[in-house]
C-alpha cells in the first residue's frame, strides 16, 4: 500500500517570531535562502509523496504561491541572464502537486488534520509539521513509510529527549520490538517530568490510517478549545496497533528562535560556498567572546 498524500498544517499565527511574521508566514522564513516549508516539502517528495495538502489560514496564500509559477519574475530573470536562479524557481514549481483547504479558526493540530478529510479520502496519509526540520541521510518520512509498508498500521516519529523537556511534547509508553521500533500502548500530551511514561517524544512526522478522522471527530476540545492530534491517537491505540519509530537524523525545532538559529548555522555549514566562511566567522566570534 503506497501512500501518495501528505497533509501540512500551516495555519499557525507564528506569534513567537513577531514582528517578522506580521505579514510573512512563519513557514516562509528562510534557513539561509530556502524557506522552512520547502525543506519539509522536499522531504515529502524524496519519500515518494506526490500530493501535498496545505491546511492554511488567513494570510497564508503566499505559501501556495511559493510552489506556483511566477511568469513575470521568470521573464525578468531570463532577460537578465540569471538562468541558474530561473531554473531553481522552475524546479520548485514543478516539485509537487499542491492543493489546500482553509482552517478558519486555530483549533489545534487535530482539528487541522480533520480539515483535510475530504481531500485525503479513505486512504492512509502522511502528516508533516513545518516547525520540525529533520536533517537525515534517509528522509525521516521515508523511514516511517518503510515501517508502515511492513506493518500496515499507523506510525509516528519518536525522538529521545531529556526528562526535563518532556512537558513540551506528546510522550509515549510503549513496548520495544526491534531496534528503534515500539508498539505504542499509550501517549500523554505534555506530561510533567515526574509523570512522563518515558523520554520518547512524538515529533512532527506521522503516517496515519484514515480511521483517525472518525476518532478526531469524537475528541473533546481541551485547553483553548483545541482538538489535539495526540488525543485522537490515544483513541486509535485502543482500537488497533500504532507504532513509534525512533528516527535516525537530527531534528531542529524551527518554530523556536534558538532552534531556528541552530538550523541556520547547521544548514549554512552544509553549503560548500559558505562552509569555510561560516566556520571562520564562528571561530572569530568565539575568540572575541
Amino acid at each position: 500500500m503506497k501512500i501518495k498524500k501528505a497533509v501540512l498544517p500551516v495555519a499557525g499565527l507564528g506569534t513567537r517570531f513577531l514582528p517578522a511574521t506580521k505579514v510573512v508566514p512563519k513557514e516562509l522564513l528562510p534557513i539561509v535562502d530556502i524557506p522552512t516549508v520547502q525543506y519539509v516539502v522536499q522531504e515529502a517528495v524524496e519519500s515518494g509523496i506526490t500530493e501535498i495538502i496545505f491546511v492554511t489560514g488567513r494570510g497564508k496564500d503566499a505559501i501556495e504561491d511559493h510552489f506556483d509559477w511566477v511568469p513575470e519574475l521568470e521573464q525578468v530573470l531570463e532577460e537578465r541572464g540569471q538562468i541558474e536562479v530561473l531554473e531553481t524557481l522552475r524546479r520548485i514549481a514543478e516539485m509537487i502537486e499542491v492543493v489546500s483547504v482553509r482552517q478558519k479558526r486555530p483549533l489545534g493540530l487535530g482539528h487541522a488534520v480533520l480539515c483535510a478529510r475530504d481531500l485525503v479520502g479513505d486512504e492512509p496519509f502522511a502528516v508533516l509539521l513545518a516547525d520540525d526540520l529533520i536533517d537525515a541521510q534517509i528522509p525521516c518520512l521515508r523511514q516511517l513509510l518503510d515501517v508502515f509498508e511492513e506493518k500496515k498500521d499507523s506510525v509516528v516519529a519518536l525522538m529521545r529527549v531529556p526528562r526535563e523537556e518532556v512537558q513540551r511534547y506528546g510522550v509515549i509508553r510503549g513496548q520495544g520490538l526491534v531496534s528503534r521500533l515500539y508498539a505504542i500502548q499509550d501517549m500523554v500530551e505534555k506530561p510533567a517530568p515526574e509523570d512522563a511514561p518515558s523520554q520518547l517524544a512524538i515529533i512532527g512526522r506521522y503516517i496515519l490510517r484514515p480511521e483517525i478522522f472518525t476518532l478526531l471527530e469524537k475528541v473533546s476540545p481541551g485547553r483553548g478549545g483545541e482538538i489535539q492530534l495526540t488525543d485522537g491517537l490515544s483513541r486509535l491505540v485502543r482500537e488497533r496497533k500504532v507504532y513509534g519509530y525512533e528516527f535516525v537524523g537530527t531534528r531542529y525545532d524551527v518554530g523556536d528562535k534558538f532552534g531556528f538559529v541552530q538550523a541556520t548555522v547547521a544548514y549554512a555549514l552544509k553549503r560548500p560556498e559558505l562552509r569555510e566562511k561560516v566556520k571562520e566567522y564562528l571561530r572569530t566570534v568565539i575568540l572575541e567572546k
